[in-house]
């Protein structure tokens, strides 16, 4: 069971779907206790999770308006071990950490160091000779071409710049395991010569981007992405639980990886020691907490600021919630690694994409409104914020595959009972 857990960790894919902000300091307290619950239909859905045996152990904080609205934590974090789960447990967010890497791109846009609409090859000279994988001829050689534009940073933030995964490509899968080019899995950054798999522009299909857009960041502003997180994200919002690489004396909070069984049952291996980033994936690198990540979340929510610090303009929030892909559409995703992500993955509800998220143009029934943005890690990391109803949440276990029903299922419930929470409490001060 020892390489799985590598595998996964490099793998950091998806949804996968991130965000910032400054709590206030009877908020921070709040953050910082035990799970404050209050016997609402949220407390009944993790609770039922935990008690059916349907997730090991789970965290949710809500956040309504001004305030935060829901927090807590069932079950455990550690089974073997028998630690419960906590409120200010860490989580490994993989692709939640794509959302962070694009409010740093445009930090820079907004600067001026960095224009989306300019060849990405401006600022990574090495993206100049990058092909497109075309096919494969009847020998099995992979036939390679000169791409028809070379991808924008904009297309790199959106997922349309023709960089994609080895996991979700079949072909990109055949190229990889042929030696042609390191695997995502190798543990390094190898991995980002992979060849485009489609014209830049032509259509939607996730990828490896973000990361790309966090070698960007590096080579902009100098600095290395954690301490370029740390510095313009992470310390301004008061984060102090969002690491490439958690502390010694924080590693005992971070939660043990479940596998579902086909049976439905769920298998704890035994936990490894976590080693030291060899890389800083700008696309699927970061461990975190529910209530760090909800303030990143919030600085969204609030139009990029905090009380007086402000991390962007509200201008800037605005054009990363809107859709950047045109007429183009989210598409499902066939898995080739199932222990991971199971086949297919679906991205129900999903159809537009911004600059860093997901966003779906019809409301969920019972859930969140049209033009809200999304996005979740392939360990079973949730977030979403709502504009038009001033919310925001986030939700974490840590379960593999991503996407597996009885999880979904647990995630919808979630979704449902915020909202009817979050009317019945309007009902009540109404009256």
């Amino acid at each position: 069971m020892r390489t799985l857990p590598l595998k996964i960790k490099l793998f950091g894919l998806y949804f996968s779907m991130v965000v910032a902000f400054v709590l206030s300091a009877s908020l921070v307290r709040l953050l910082a206790q035990s799970s404050t619950k209050s016997n609402n239909q949220i407390d009944q859905v993790l609770e039922d999770a935990v008690n059916e045996k349907k997730v090991p152990g789970i965290v949710a904080i809500v956040f309504v308006a001004d305030k935060v609205t829901y927090q807590g934590a069932a079950g455990m974090r550690d089974s073997t071990k028998n630690i419960p789960m906590t409120v200010d447990s860490i989580f490994r967010i993989a692709s939640m950490t794509k959302a962070i890497t694009s409010v740093a791109v445009m930090q820079l846009v907004e600067s001026g160091r960095v224009k989306l609409d300019e060849p990405a090859w401006t600022y990574l000279p090495e993206l100049s000779e990058v092909q497109v994988l075309e096919r494969f001829d009847p020998t099995g050689k992979p036939i390679l071409r000169t791409p028809r534009s070379i991808p924008t940073v904009r297309q790199l933030l959106t997922h349309t710049s023709g960089f994609v995964y080895e996991f979700f490509d079949e072909d990109l899968h055949r190229y990889t395991v042929s030696g042609a080019v390191p695997s995502f899995n190798d543990g390094g950054d190898g991995f980002l010569k992979a060849p485009l798999r489609f014209d830049p522009g032509s259509r939607w299909e996730y990828g490896i981007g973000i990361d790309w857009l966090g070698r960007l960041v590096e080579k902009v502003s100098g600095q290395s992405l954690e301490a370029y997180f740390r510095k313009h994200i992470c310390q301004p919002l008061g984060m102090k639980d969002t690491f490439f690489d958690v502390p010694p004396e924080k590693q005992p909070r971070v939660v043990a990886i479940q596998h579902r069984q086909n049976d439905g049952s769920l298998v704890e291996p035994p936990q490894q020691p976590l080693k030291p980033a060899r890389f800083f994936s700008g696309g699927a690198g970061l461990y975190s907490t529910a209530g760090d990540y909800l303030i990143f979340e919030r600085m969204l929510l609030d139009g990029g600021k905090v009380g007086s610090k402000r991390l962007l303009k509200s201008e800037t929030v605005e054009e990363m919630s809107r859709n950047q892909i045109g007429d183009l559409n989210l598409v499902d995703l066939r898995s080739s690694m199932p222990e991971v992500a199971k086949d297919p993955v679906r991205i129900q509800g999903l159809d537009k994409f911004g600059l860093g998220f997901a966003i779906n143009t019809k409301p969920f029934e019972g859930g969140r409104s049209a033009g809200s943005l999304t996005w979740a890690g392939i360990y079973s990391t949730f977030f979403w914020i709502d504009p038009s109803r001033k919310t925001c949440a986030v939700l974490m276990l840590q379960i593999l595959p991503f996407g597996d029903d009885i999880t979904n299922t647990v995630v919808a419930q979630f979704e449902r009972a915020v909202y009817a929470n979050t009317a019945q409490t309007a009902v009540r001060s109404a009256n």
